[in-house]
C-alpha cells in the first residue's frame, strides 16, 4: 500500500525539476517546454524563470507547472534544480538587451545543476560548433583557417 503525500506517491521516487530560463516574450523556452511535455509528458516538473513577466507568462502557457520573474526569483530557484536549460547569453552578464544582470549571470553558473546551453543569443559573439569528440588541434586549425575571416566579413 501506498501513502500519498501531496501528488507524489511513497513508492515513487521524487521528480526531477527542472528550469527553463528565458527573456523577452519567452519564445525561445515555450518552444523548450513545448517539447520536452511531448516527449517527457509529465516525467518532470518545469519551472519557467523568465527575465521579465512576459517571458514567464510565454512558458506558463506553454505548459511549465510553475513560473517566477525576475532577478530574485531566478537566483532562488536554479540553486535547487537539478537541470537548467536555456540560451548561452543566460551565463553573459547584462547580455540579452540588459535583462540578465550580473548577479543572474553569476548564479546560474555557480548553480552545481548540468545545464544544456543553446548556441541563442544577440550579443556580437560568435560561437564555433563542434562534436564534443573533435580534438581541439582539429577546432584551432578550423578557427585560423576560416572562422576568423567570417567574423571579420572577409570572406
Amino acid at each position: 500500500m501506498t501513502t500519498g503525500i501531496g501528488n507524489q506517491q511513497m513508492n515513487e521516487a521524487p521528480q526531477k525539476t527542472i528550469c527553463i530560463i528565458d527573456g523577452h516574450g519567452g519564445g525561445i523556452g515555450a518552444a523548450i517546454i513545448k517539447y520536452i511535455r511531448q516527449f517527457h509528458e509529465n516525467r518532470f516538473k518545469l519551472v519557467a524563470l523568465g527575465t521579465n513577466a512576459i517571458a514567464t507568462a510565454g512558458m506558463l502557457k506553454a505548459g511549465a507547472h510553475n513560473g517566477a520573474s525576475g532577478e530574485n526569483a531566478l537566483i532562488r530557484n536554479v540553486e535547487t534544480a537539478d537541470l537548467i536549460i536555456g540560451p548561452i547569453s543566460i551565463t553573459w552578464p547584462n547580455a540579452s538587451l540588459g535583462e540578465i544582470t550580473p548577479r543572474m549571470a553569476g548564479a546560474i553558473m555557480e548553480s552545481p545543476a548540468p545545464k544544456i546551453l543553446m548556441p541563442l543569443h544577440r550579443e556580437n559573439v560568435h560561437l564555433m560548433h563542434f562534436s564534443d569528440k573533435e580534438p581541439l588541434p582539429h577546432q584551432a586549425m578550423a578557427l585560423a583557417e576560416t572562422k576568423i575571416m567570417e567574423v571579420l566579413h572577409h570572406v
